[in-house]
């Protein structure tokens, strides 16, 4: 914590104490009722916290998941409510949650998600560069044992580790050619083996 962060939260303690002050010292008379007011605003205050603190998993829990289907090795993916397509992939055996990008050229782990699939960050060589929105950023490659979505399996892939703070892995543009068919419509991605 900071000195500025400590200087706010000083400043906001003896706001609160103020206020708490001046409302028990001008409603004295009937303090039953301010303390019910206070409970109640106590609890909204504590519900407010909670469902701050829980967010990501009340929008998980709203996204629409993803609709695998083996028929075909053919997938459906939802639009998300952002606007994105994600899906949950299997990396070297462990889930990996990913947005479609075509936009990004490989597929880009997060230095999290490379370590959840057994890949050490810290033993990369970080000798590649990526530029993205935010500017440029180093990349190590790293060839993946294997990627599995729904049926459809692939070993061998060539992938890349971002050196930088990327919020999610994404799935690029050489792992969706592998796709005879990548369809966009009626609020889905289809993507066709």
């Amino acid at each position: 914590m900071t000195d500025f962060d400590t200087a706010h939260l000083v400043y906001l303690v003896m706001l609160g104490c103020a206020v708490v002050f001046w409302f028990m010292a001008s409603n004295r008379e009937s303090m039953g009722r301010v303390a019910q007011q206070a409970v109640v605003w106590g609890l909204i205050f504590l519900g407010v916290i909670a469902a701050v603190g829980l967010w990501d998993d009340i929008r998980q829990t709203v996204r629409p998941g993803q609709a695998v289907f083996s028929d075909g090795n053919r997938i459906e993916l939802p639009r998300a409510p952002d606007g994105h397509y994600y899906l949950t992939a299997q990396v070297n055996g462990t889930p990996v949650d990913f947005v479609i990008d075509t936009g990004a050229t490989q597929i880009v782990l997060t230095q999290d998600d490379a370590r959840a699939a057994g890949i050490d960050p810290d033993r990369l060589a970080f000798v590649g560069r990526a530029y993205t929105a935010n500017g440029e950023v180093r990349t190590a490659p790293v060839r993946l044992e294997s990627i599995t979505i729904g049926p459809i399996r692939d070993t061998g892939v060539r992938a890349v580790v971002n050196e930088g703070e990327l919020e999610q892995s994404l799935l690029g543009m050489t792992y969706l050619q592998r796709f005879s068919s990548v369809e966009i419509a009626n609020g889905q991605l289809v993507l066709t083996r």
